[in-house]
């Protein structure tokens, strides 16, 4: 609960609020955080950000904020995308055609996408598209842009990497949307790599997840529930008690057509990577699904390692997910000597965020995909655990 004491010293709370925010973040049942910033981990009087003042004023400003996002952001992208070409020790770099950078918690330019062309020794060439500003559901989006891309050419090679520095973003109020914010939020970065066909080789291990069918809706009642704004000092994020209900009244629906779009029914799903935005709504969603906390354990790992780290997230649940597979192929190998994976198992995948939007994908678990899929996901998040 380290995070909550920084919260509470700076908030200048007594013993009572330091008592209900304890309570609060315990109820996230967040275990740990990842920072980019050190001083989550401090005492004032050591802060190298936040003034070591009473109250931490002067209150840094979007200017300085901006300035830790330009200077953390491209790094931890890079080992993210560096973890995921390594799980493809073949891949020559040199035929990448698209960078997708997907990102909510920081702008500038010349942006990340220009750097980690750079830093990453990718061909100049390479055409780069930046999707920003969407939230939660910023990783859906990327996701769809490649595989519009890969569909309309097979020979493109796309990477996409969604790279959030949440706790850039802390702010010293004590409504209940910014409280439950700061007990929720972190940084993380993760890539895949989207192609419309696997690479070979016998280095190459594990599945891979093909893209199978996307649907999205707006659920515009409950726009005012969760909304990120740009203010004096930092990014302001809404996110109130109402969302979960809204969630819920919305969710059956887009499902519901997102199985039919894709020709399934809910008994044809093996795997569930939801959004873990908050434990509440992980449980709106199982309640309306049919499906418990161990059908919906990925989500509820990911929360409890990490946290929320808003379009990275969804991302890491699907890489925990890839990873069980990954263990079981291996078991099946010690077993049998050859690798066991069932063809036609099916991921459901979904988020939200400001809008307040719906996305929802199904992802087919493979052996060698014929349409466009993500061959390898990778996760970095190698920054200074805040909680």
């Amino acid at each position: 609960m380290q995070i909550a004491g920084f919260m509470a010293d700076a908030m200048a709370f007594d013993e009572r609020d330091r008592r209900r925010l304890n309570a609060l973040y315990r109820q996230t049942r967040i275990e740990k955080r990842h920072s980019v910033l050190p001083d989550y981990n401090r005492q004032n009087g050591d802060y190298s950000f936040y003034p070591n003042t009473p109250g931490l004023e002067p209150f840094p400003t979007v200017s300085q904020r901006m300035q830790v996002y330009r200077q953390e952001a491209v790094p931890l992208a890079q080992r993210a995308i560096e973890n995921c070409l390594a799980q493809q020790p073949d891949f020559d770099r040199q035929t990448t055609t698209h960078l997708i950078v997907v990102s909510c918690t920081g702008l500038y330019a010349p942006g990340p996408d220009i750097e980690l062309i750079e830093v990453l020794g990718l061909p100049t060439t390479t055409q780069r598209i930046a999707i920003n500003f969407m939230g939660c559901y910023g990783a859906f989006n990327g996701l769809k842009t490649a595989d519009a891309i890969v569909r309309a050419d097979p020979n493109s090679k796309v990477l996409v990497v969604c790279v959030e520095l949440c706790t850039l973003h802390f702010q010293k109020k004590t409504e209940t949307d910014h409280l439950l914010s700061n007990a929720l939020f972190a940084d993380g970065a993760a890539a895949v790599l989207i192609e419309s066909e696997p690479q070979t080789g016998s280095s190459l291990q594990g599945p891979a997840f093909r893209l199978r069918s996307f649907y999205s809706d707006l659920f515009l009642e409950g726009k005012a529930e969760m909304a990120w704004h740009v203010s004096d000092f930092g990014f302001e994020m809404t996110l109130t008690s109402e969302v979960p209900r809204y969630i819920q009244q919305g969710i059956g629906e887009l499902l519901s057509r997102l199985l039919q779009k894709s020709g399934l029914t809910i008994g044809d799903i093996d795997h569930y990577a939801i959004h873990p935005g908050g434990r509440k709504i992980l449980e709106v969603i199982e309640q309306q699904l049919g499906i418990d906390a161990t059908d919906d354990r990925f989500a509820y790992q990911v929360l409890r390692e990490f946290g929320n780290m808003s379009s990275a997230t969804v991302l890491f649940v699907l890489k925990a997910i890839w990873d069980n597979l990954l263990a079981d192929q291996k078991a099946d190998q010690l077993i049998d000597s050859v690798a066991i994976l069932q063809n036609s198992e099916h991921i459901l995948s979904c988020a939200f965020g400001p809008g307040l939007t719906l996305e929802s994908m199904i992802l087919e678990v493979i052996n060698r995909p014929a349409e466009p899929f993500i061959t390898s996901s990778a996760r970095s998040t190698e920054a200074v655990p805040i909680d």
